[in-house]
């Protein structure tokens, strides 16, 4: 309890919030406004403290005018199963807050009017974080069903191109069926510069594992899966088919035929510490 109390630290409110917070006010929209931001804050603590459980870097808890996001600086460095039980706990939030409220509810303390418009929240940000979206909790799992088959880059790409298709859809979705909801397309256009954005440090991404690779505590090596290369391949060629959760042994062959090994570490030394970046296989196996 005192671990989940500490994160209170990590809040941020986006000053527009106070704004709308002003105009829920002054629309007589405040209660409604007032169980939005409950359920939120209790679906991103649910992600914080499930990342402050494995000891995760927390950046902060966000409230957005339009929503809330907590930010960790943890993205595709650490094990599976943690990645997919922090992206869990927030959805896993909306199930005791619906008991929670159903129990109150038959004990008449709460009003019926109250109790559906909280259970309609809960439903409605369950279903809107589950979409195959990147930021959203939909689009994180994509993104660890993508990385559990493929390498590293080729499952951060599949997930922001499968992400951008379900954004065209949601969006030409609701310009039929609400095009005039200013808070949807709000929401749209985050989801879709948080993509362009995602897409623009894709390499950066890419790097920031890596380079956990090269110093980290490999806690997530379970599976041995060695990548066959040539001594002409590129030594970036050959990191691109990296793949989390997995421990690479380099098979270096000529002609058919197995000409020597190296060990993953080898390749990550050669490109962070010497600085090999346009090196060839061959010129590393000279090296060692």
């Amino acid at each position: 309890m005192i671990k989940i109390l500490s994160l209170v630290k990590y809040l941020y409110i986006h000053p527009l919030l106070w704004v709308v917070i002003g105009l829920a006010i002054a629309t007589g929209h405040f209660r409604e406004l007032l169980l939005l931001l409950c359920i939120i804050i209790v679906h991103e603590f649910g992600h914080a403290a499930a990342a402050a459980h494995y000891n995760w870097r927390i950046k902060r808890i966000a409230l957005l005018p339009f929503g809330g996001v907590a930010e960790m600086d943890e993205h595709g460095n650490r094990p599976l199963r943690e990645e997919l039980m922090v992206i869990l706990a927030g959805p896993l939030q909306h199930v005791w807050l619906i008991g929670g409220a159903a129990l109150l509810h038959s004990v008449s303390w709460m009003s019926a009017d109250v109790f559906q418009l909280f259970v309609h929240y809960n439903l409605m940000i369950l279903v809107f974080n589950l979409l195959p979206i990147w930021p959203l909790d939909g689009g994180k799992l994509i993104f660890l069903f993508y990385s559990s088959k493929l390498p590293f880059p080729a499952a951060h790409k599949k997930t922001i191109y499968l992400s951008i298709s379900s954004l065209a859809v949601f969006m030409i979705f609701f310009l039929f069926t609400g095009p005039f909801n200013l808070n949807i397309w709000i929401v749209a256009a985050f989801l879709a510069f948080s993509l362009y954005y995602e897409w623009k440090q894709t390499r950066y991404t890419f790097m920031r594992f890596l380079l956990q690779r090269y110093y980290g505590k490999h806690t997530d090596i379970r599976i041995l899966k060695p990548i066959v290369v040539d001594e002409q391949d590129k030594l970036i060629d050959v990191l691109d088919q990296f793949q989390r959760g997995c421990k690479h042994p380099i098979v270096i062959e000529q002609d058919g035929f197995e000409k020597g090994t190296l060990d993953e570490n080898e390749l990550l030394h050669a490109y962070f510490s010497e600085k090999l970046v346009t090196a060839k296989i061959g010129d590393i196996v000279y090296l060692y």
